[in-house]
């Protein structure tokens, strides 16, 4: 089955750009020109990715990032922001809220398609791993795709488990922010590190207590400690 991707936009020729790329790329493409479609669609039948814009009429797309992140249904989907706003706090804002990646207008098509294609590859490539990762309570379960604490289950995006999984996986290494970029984001050329800082932020959040895990090794990175 071809993976499902919801593009939400109200620039007509923005979405005919995407949705047509995305086709050529082997993607079945579903289409919102609002924040209310948007939100019924991704309810109605759960994409495996969603290209969000961000200047939306009534409701933005921070405002819908946020409501989809609150939503069991819609929580892990993958989001991808894509607009003109190129502000730093724009980006930090967004990710804050769970998007996943993202990307400014004017952007190349063949970037968008690359990074689409790495976003589901990470939110589908731990599930085929059979094994089980304990650190006293926390338990982290590759093959189910879920971490949970004291037998309470985590609600973690693809990114949010990946980052946990590789640092759990190299638990007592520091880990770089250009290393996580790359072996996470698997950016080939590094971008604002702060979108590690804004992952490991709202990782910490979710994790709880579990987050004592969770070591900041002061202008380096960070790392697993058991």
């Amino acid at each position: 089955m071809k993976p499902r991707i919801l593009v939400v936009d109200d620039e007509p020729e923005a979405v005919e750009l995407v949705e047509f790329n995305l086709k050529q790329a082997g993607y079945a493409v579903n289409t919102a020109a609002d924040g209310a479609e948007a939100l019924r669609k991704a309810r109605a039948q759960t994409p495996d990715l969603i290209v969000l814009d961000v200047m939306l009429p009534e409701m933005d797309g921070f405002e819908i990032c946020k409501t989809l992140r609150l939503d069991a249904a819609t929580a892990r989907v993958p989001i991808i922001m894509l607009t003109a706003k190129a502000a730093e706090i724009d980006r930090v804002l967004g990710l804050e809220l769970g998007a996943d990646d993202y990307i400014t207008k004017p952007f190349s098509p063949r970037e968008l398609l690359l990074r689409v294609k790495k976003i589901l590859a990470r939110s589908g490539t731990e599930e085929k791993l059979e094994e089980q990762l304990r650190f006293g309570d926390l338990l982290i379960d590759l093959p189910r795709h879920l971490a949970s604490w004291k037998g309470r289950s985590i609600d973690l995006t693809a990114t949010e488990f990946k980052l946990l999984t590789l640092l759990a996986q190299r638990s007592g290494r520091v880990q770089s922010r250009d290393q996580l970029l790359r072996d996470v984001w698997e950016y080939d050329s590094l971008i604002d590190t702060r979108t590690v800082d804004t992952h490991m932020r709202r990782l910490r959040e979710k994790l709880g207590s579990a987050s004592k895990h969770l070591d900041t090794v002061r202008g380096v990175g960070y790392r697993f400690v058991e």
